[in-house]
Parts: C-alpha cells; structure tokens; sequence
C-alpha cells in the first residue's frame, strides 16, 4: 500500500500549522584559507551579502528540510534552479539555471570542475544528500579562476570535511516506492593536525512500477554503491586535502516484461581523486600559493533498445593559483591550469561521426578586485586559453557589487563562456526513442555572453527584516550545438548541428523571505523564462522549457528546536512539445516533519502530494519498436504520491 491518503493528510496537517512564519538563521559564511573555497555553517540557506558574485548558499539546514537523497533532491526549496526528468525510461534528471540546459553550468565539487562530460546525465544522483555540508549557486558570468566553462553560472558542493568530523553518523531511508538508501560517514582526529574520513553510501530500487498501465515501468531498477576515502592536514602555513572516490551506478528500465520487451540499462563505473595544497605565507599582504590536482575515470555502458552506446572519459585537470593583497584596497590573483580530456565512444548507430577524441586546455588567468571600501567592489577578469581541438581564445569577465547603505545591494555581472560539445556522451538519455540520430561532421565549440544585474534589498517591517530580491539575466549564443527533433532532415529524426541563427534566454526573477514570528520562515519566488532558439532558420521557443515557475516554501520549527515542519509548493508554467503543441502548468506539494532527540532525529514526508502526473510519458509505449515511439518527451512527474521515512543518527566528540 502506499500510505498516500496518510501522507496528504499529513501534508494538510502541516500545511495548517505552518500559518504565516519565520526565516530561521541565515548561514554564517566563514571564508578562511581553504583554498578559496567557503565554509558554511548554519540552518537554513541565504545569498552572500558579501560577495560580489550573485550567489545563493544551500547550508545544512536547507538540506535537512527535504529527503535530499542526492544532489538533484537539494534544490526543493530553492527558486534559482530546476530539476527534472530527461527522460521516462532511465531516471537520470537534468538541472536548468537562467531557463538553459544544465550543460551550460559549471559543475564543481570543492572548487575544481567536475562532473564535465560523460558524467553529466547522471550526475545529479551521483552525490549522495548526506555528504555534503553545503552548495553554493552562482548565477550568470563566473570568475575566470575555474576555467572558461562556466555560461549560466556554477554550483560547487562542498563535502564532509574530515577536519569537521570526530565520531559517526548514519542516515537510513525507505520510500512507499521500496527505495532503500543507507549512509555512514566516520572520522577521526589523529592529532590536532592530521585527520581523515571514510564516507559510504548504498541504494537499491529493484520493484516494477507501472502505475499507468502502459507496460513501461514509471522509474528503472536501481542500485548504487558509493564510496569515498579524505585525508585533511591543517597547520597554520599549510593545508593538504586529498580525496579518493569510487561510484557503481545501475539502471535497468523499460517494458516490464524485461526477457522479451524493450529494455534500457545504464551501467556506470567512475572512479576520481582529487588532492588541494595551500601555502599560506602570513603577513599584512595575506599572499597565499595553492595547486590543485583532479583525476576521474568514467566508463559508462548503455543500451536502448536495439542500441547501444558505450563511452570511456579519462579526464586530468591541474590548477596553480597564487593570491595576495597588494594594499588594503587591491587583490590580485593569478593562476594557470591544464585540462586534458579523452573520450572513446562506441555505438551500434551507424554514420555517426565517433573516433576517439583528445582535447588538452592550456590556460592563464588574471583577476583583480579592487575595493575602496564597504560599498563598493570591482572585480575584472581575463583568461586566455588554447585549445588542441579549437585553437586559443579569451574570456573576459566583470563583476561589480555597490551597497550604498545596509539596506540595499546592487550588482551587476558580464562575461563570456565557452564549453567543448559531445552530442551523444552529455545526451545519452535522448536515444530512448524510436528517432533517427544526425550528428554533424564537425561540431563548433559553444560560445555565449551572459550579462546581469541583481538588486537586494532588505526592509525592516514590524521589528522584523523583510527580504527582496529582483534579478534580470540575458545569454545569447554566438555558436552552440542545437538538439533538433523532427526537424528539415526529415520526421523522426534526431539531429545534433550547429546554430545557424539566434538562440537566447531571458530570466526575470523576484523573491522574497519574511519571518512572521520567532521559528517560522516563508519564502515566495517567481521566475519568467523566455528561452528561444532558431531550428530549421526559424526562432522559435525552446521545446520542454516552462515559461514561468512559482514557489512558496514555508518552514516552522518550535521554540525547543524539537519539531520542524516543512512544506513547500512547486507551480511549474506550460510550454513547448517538439511538434510546438502545448503542454499544462500544474502544481505539486510536498511536505516533511523531522523529530529531533539527542543523537537521532526521525523524519517523515511526502513529495507530489497533489498526486499530479503525466498521463503518457512514453508515447507510443505499444510499440516500441517503432519510428514513433518516444520517451524523451517529458515535461512533468512520471510517477504519482510518494511518502518516505528516515533515520538520522549522530555520535561525535565536542
């Protein structure tokens, strides 16, 4: 049974108590010499008023008010970004930032890109919920410090710190679909210096749900192993961190009848390292020199059907970075980095253009921040860098911040990003259909502005402080690879080309947090997107793309921190099928309360309370077969009410 009419009833329930609220305490931001990176520490999530880049900061309290099995369950409450399914076969899910694909964000795990390439349609289940202490999104042009990539903006997860840990916690979940997760991470202070961690994780789906009928399971297989080994050393001069990780990923989906029907596996083995090494030099001038190292593996195995695709990233990435403070006023920080990527792809589709393919990335960085005072920072940046596939080109950014009183925060960004396209290795998902797949003899590489602006206000209203936010964003595409469905190379096609024409966003976003009283916390946000891109020398809007989104989230905790209630309504706007039909808005509800006691915490929740789902995700489903059939076309949920508990266990020295 799975227990929806209780989980609405209590997702009523909560909703009642949590009449108008409180905000609970932003993040405390420590920024220290963690090799540029940021601590956060606090209970809920807030945007640095202190940094000139616009960005908002997830903290663990902000991830403790929803299940947050993994990375792509962590932004329920946040306005900024969008999750969904790319597809109704494999589970994989995909984020949206500025109305863009997530292609076009930078991913960083502790401030060195990750998670490029062949990782990227899977990655959002890649990082498991529990061990990340924090992340922080960042909208719009970047700093030029982590590379060239970075178009819309970046998200970087900041993990369990072994310094940060002295004893060991568990988490242990169970959902109505027979999801089952388990996660322990232990540390150990060997000395006041030395420290190390060991984090483990493990999930497993393996039921056949088909709730429509269609023959067609609503969510694939799924079992996942996860483990990571950290060594931290911490001196007053010298930090070291070093990281080992080691990912098993299965997928199994497709038509119930798994022996004789139409099948999807994703079979996945990554395995990466990552070691950071600071020098702090001291002094007035605060000069500091930091390399950072990055090695990943990524072997993943797929199969659609008739088809199958198979690919093999190797990935090396190095980063020097030297910092100082010229005088009070004046920062400077310089930086070279290299990144080589190899990929060797195999497939049973045939005319596609697929050798193995090297690219290596030679880069220089400057960036200098000047701030005269309090109210005002400029922070310019440039990098060039050369290509080994397409040749040396520059990147130039720009970020101001002026706070003319504490009331009030302007900022306003600009710069240019670039990113290296792999059609089938960063869309593996889209090759569940039934579609003839087109790839273009030579892919350009992507290139687009992004310019911006924020202003944050905060007004005090009956002895409490009232929160806005209003922020405008535009990214227009001077080369880009588009995904072009049913287009001029004939119906039921599938074709990777390059843009011939514009193709640009437009993101308007207003929010607002306010704390009615002490404990309780509202926050409402809505977004306009307006996402247009030329097909076939028309601009039309973006296929699968909502035009509006709205969000209210409303948490209370009791005045002895024992009780916190949770709940949080999603209203995603229509927009546009391949064939340029419509698809409806619709609302979905989801809710959690979380029991504290003095080593453990209970928590119980629902999510797509309003039991809201697409009728059809998998169009022609009978026929599987065939040209038609399609399961790349999802736009809303593919499975109904779901309700969950878990155990949250703590023991550690203090």
């Amino acid at each position: 049974m799975r227990l929806t009419t209780v989980i609405l009833a209590f997702g009523l329930l909560a909703e009642a108590w949590a009449q108008p609220a409180e905000q609970a305490a932003a993040d405390t931001i420590v920024a220290g010499h963690e090799l540029g990176s940021v601590e956060v520490k606090g209970t809920s999530s807030s945007r640095s008023r202190g940094r000139v880049e616009n960005v908002d900061l997830i903290g663990q309290g902000q991830l403790v008010r929803a299940a947050c099995c993994n990375l792509g369950e962590s932004f329920t409450t946040n306005p900024s970004v969008d999750v969904s399914y790319t597809d109704a076969a494999t589970g994989a899910r995909q984020i949206k930032l500025l109305g863009l694909s997530g292609t076009y964000v930078q991913m960083l795990t502790e401030n060195v890109p990750n998670l490029r390439g062949a990782a990227l349609p899977y990655s959002l289940g890649f990082v498991p919920g529990p061990w990340m202490q924090s992340i922080q999104v960042s909208k719009g042009a970047a700093s030029v410090k982590n590379g060239y990539e970075s178009t819309t903006g970046q998200i970087n997860i900041e993990y369990q710190k072994p310094q940060g840990i002295d004893g060991v916690r568990a988490n242990a979940y169970l959902d109505t679909d027979l999801k089952l997760e388990a996660n322990a991470d232990a540390g150990i202070h060997l000395n006041d210096r030395l420290s190390t961690s060991l984090l483990l994780h493990f999930e497993n789906r393996q039921t056949h749900h088909d709730a429509n009928g269609d023959g067609f399971m609503d969510m694939p297989r799924l079992r996942q192993y996860n483990i990571m080994h950290r060594w931290a050393y911490v001196s007053p001069g010298f930090i070291s961190q070093l990281s080992m990780r080691f990912l098993r990923d299965e997928r199994h989906g497709g038509q119930t009848d798994m022996e004789h029907g139409y099948t999807t596996q994703a079979e996945t083995n990554r395995y990466e390292a990552q070691w950071k090494n600071g020098l702090m030099f001291g002094g007035e001038h605060n000069t500091s020199l930091a390399l950072m190292l990055q090695g990943s593996w990524h072997d993943a195995w797929n199969r659609f059907g008739r088809t199958l695709y198979d690919v093999t990233q190797r990935n090396g990435y190095a980063q020097l970075m030297f910092e100082t403070d010229l005088t009070e006023c004046h920062n400077v920080s310089l930086g070279a980095s290299v990144n080589h990527d190899n990929y060797d792809e195999r497939t049973s589709l045939t005319g596609l253009p697929l050798v193995p393919a090297n690219e290596t990335t030679v880069g220089l960085y400057a960036q200098y921040t000047y701030k005269p005072n309090e109210k005002l920072t400029v922070m310019p940046g440039i990098r060039w860098d050369s290509s080994s596939e397409y040749g040396s080109f520059v990147t130039p950014r720009l970020h101001i911040k002026y706070s003319p009183t504490d009331m009030l925060t302007l900022r306003a960004s600009a710069g240019k990003g670039y990113r290296s396209p792999h059609a089938l290795a960063e869309n593996v998902s889209l090759l569940a259909s039934g579609r003839t797949v087109i790839v273009a003899d030579e892919l350009q590489q992507e290139e687009a502005w992004n310019v911006g602006g924020s202003v944050g206000l905060v007004l005090p209203v009956r002895s409490r402080n009232l929160e806005l936010n209003a922020e405008y964003y535009y990214t227009s595409f001077l080369h880009q690879m588009v995904v072009n469905f049913d287009g001029a190379k004939g119906r039921h096609t599938l074709s990777f080309e390059n843009l011939d024409g514009s193709s640009r966003s437009h993101c308007f976003q207003v929010d607002a947090t306010y704390p009615f009283f002490d404990g309780f916390t509202a926050t409402a946000a809505f977004r306009l997107n307006d996402v247009r891109c030329t097909y076939d020398g028309e601009l039309r809007q973006k296929p699968l793309t909502s035009r509006y989104k709205g969000l209210l989230t409303l948490s209370y905790k009791t005045p002895l921190e024992l009780w916190q209630f949770d709940v949080t309504g999603h209203l995603n706007g229509g927009g546009k099928l391949y064939d340029r039909t419509d698809f409806p808005a619709y609302f979905q509800l989801q809710a959690q309360v979380t029991r504290e006691f003095r080593h453990f915490s209970v928590y119980l929740g629902g999510e797509n309370l309003t039991n809201y789902k697409m009728y059809d995700p998998v169009i022609d489903a009978a026929n599987p077969w065939s040209e038609a059939f399609d399961a790349t076309q999802v736009w809303g949920p593919v499975a109904g009410a779901m309700g969950y508990i878990g155990l949250r266990f703590k023991l550690e020295k203090y």
